[in-house]
C-alpha cells in the first residue's frame, strides 16, 4: 500500500445564511455518540487488558450466562476504536465500499477466522475490526510505516517483512518460474525455497504455521520499477492454499487488477477457474487445497 494514497472527503458547510435547525440537531446526536463512545473506550482500556476477553467484564454484573454464540458479537476494544476512528477522521480506506463488502460478507460468514493481509494502512483497523476474536495478521515492507500506523493503533497484529524481487522483474520472474521445478505445485514450498525467486522466504514463522482462511494481497508496492511488486506475495498465496489441510478453501482477495501485473500472475498461479467475484478493482478467489484438485499437470498451478 502506498503512503499517499489515503483520499480526502470535502464536507459540505450549510449557508450560514440559511440556518437548517435539523442540522444542529443532527450535529448534536452525532457530538452525543462520539462523546459516549469515547468514554466507553476510554474506560475499557483503563480497566480490561486488551489481551483479556471482554466477557469477563460482562458476565460479572449478575446478569444472565452468555453462549458462545453471544459471545461472538461481544463488541471488542478493536471494533470500538475502528468506530471512534473512523467516525471522526476525514481519512478513508483505499478499496471502495462496493469492493470492501467483497470481502466483509466473507469474514462475516467465516469469522473468528485467520485472516493474512499483505500491506498495513489506515484501513488495517476496520479489516481487524471485521473479524472479531480471529487472528488477523498485516505484513508491511516499510518499518517505519508500520511505527507510524502501530503509534495510531496499538492494537494491531503487524510484521515487517523484506522482498527480494523488483516490479521491472515480472516477465522475467514469471519466465522462470515455468522452467524451474521447485516453483512448480509438486515441489514448491515457501520457508527456506531458495531456488524459485518467487517464494517468499523471509516471512515471520507464524505465517508458515498458520493455516490462513483468508489473504488479502493489497501490498507491496507494485506502481513503478523499483518497486517489490506483487508477484511473490501472489505465488506464495498459492502455495498456501493449496498447501491447506483443514476443511474448506481458502479466500484469497487481490486488489488493483487493473495493472499488467496483478492480472498477470493472478491468471497464472491464482487461476481463472477459481475466480468466484470480481468487483471494481477486486478479484475474490476460492481457492481448494490440493488434495482436492483433479488436475493431472504437475508444472502449473492451473
Amino acid at each position: 500500500m502506498s503512503k499517499n494514497r489515503w483520499h480526502f472527503h470535502n464536507y459540505l458547510v450549510p449557508d450560514k445564511h440559511k440556518p437548517k435547525p435539523y442540522f444542529f440537531l443532527a450535529m448534536a446526536l452525532a457530538l452525543v455518540v462520539l462523546i459516549g463512545t469515547a468514554l466507553l473506550i476510554s474506560a475499557l482500556i483503563g480497566t480490561i487488558s486488551l489481551h483479556n476477553s471482554i466477557l469477563c467484564s460482562l458476565t460479572n454484573t449478575g446478569g444472565p450466562a452468555l453462549n458462545s454464540i453471544d459471545t461472538h458479537y461481544l463488541t471488542t476494544p478493536t471494533q470500538l476504536l475502528a468506530v471512534l476512528h473512523y467516525a471522526t477522521s476525514k481519512v478513508v480506506p483505499q478499496q471502495s465500499v462496493e469492493e470492501i463488502k467483497v470481502t466483509f460478507q466473507v469474514l462475516r460468514s467465516l469469522s473468528p477466522c485467520n485472516f493474512l493481509v499483505f500491506g498495513l494502512g489506515r484501513d488495517s483497523l476496520m479489516w481487524s475490526a471485521f473479524n472479531p476474536r480471529g487472528t488477523t495478521l498485516f505484513l508491511e515492507e516499510d518499518p517505519k510505516w508500520v511505527q507510524t500506523v502501530l503509534k495510531d493503533f496499538p492494537t494491531l497484529h503487524a510484521h515487517t517483512v523484506r522482498y527480494r524481487t523488483q516490479l521491472s522483474q515480472a516477465d522475467q520472474l514469471l519466465k522462470s518460474s515455468r522452467s524451474e521445478p521447485y516453483c512448480h505445485p509438486n515441489k514448491t514450498y515457501l520457508r527456506e525455497n531458495y531456488r524459485c525467486r518467487l517464494a517468499l522466504t523471509g516471512l515471520p514463522e507464524e505465517v508458515y504455521e498458520t493455516e490462513w482462511d483468508l489473504i488479502m494481497i493489497d501490498a507491496p508496492r507494485g506502481y513503478y520499477p523499483e518497486a517489490p511488486g506483487r508477484m511473490g506475495a501472489i505465488f506464495s498465496a498459492a502455495v498456501m492454499s493449496r498447501s491447506r489441510v483443514g476443511s474448506g478453501v481458502t479466500h484469497v482477495f487481490l486488489h488493483d487488477v487493473d495493472r499488467k501485473v496483478e492480472k498477470a500472475f493472478a491468471h497464472e498461479f491464482l487461476c481463472k477457474k477459481y475466480l468466484v467475484n470480481r468487483v471494481g478493482k477486486l478479484w475474490h478467489f476460492e481457492i481448494p487445497p490440493a488434495n482436492k484438485i483433479n488436475n493431472s499437470s504437475t508444472d502449473n498451478f492451473c
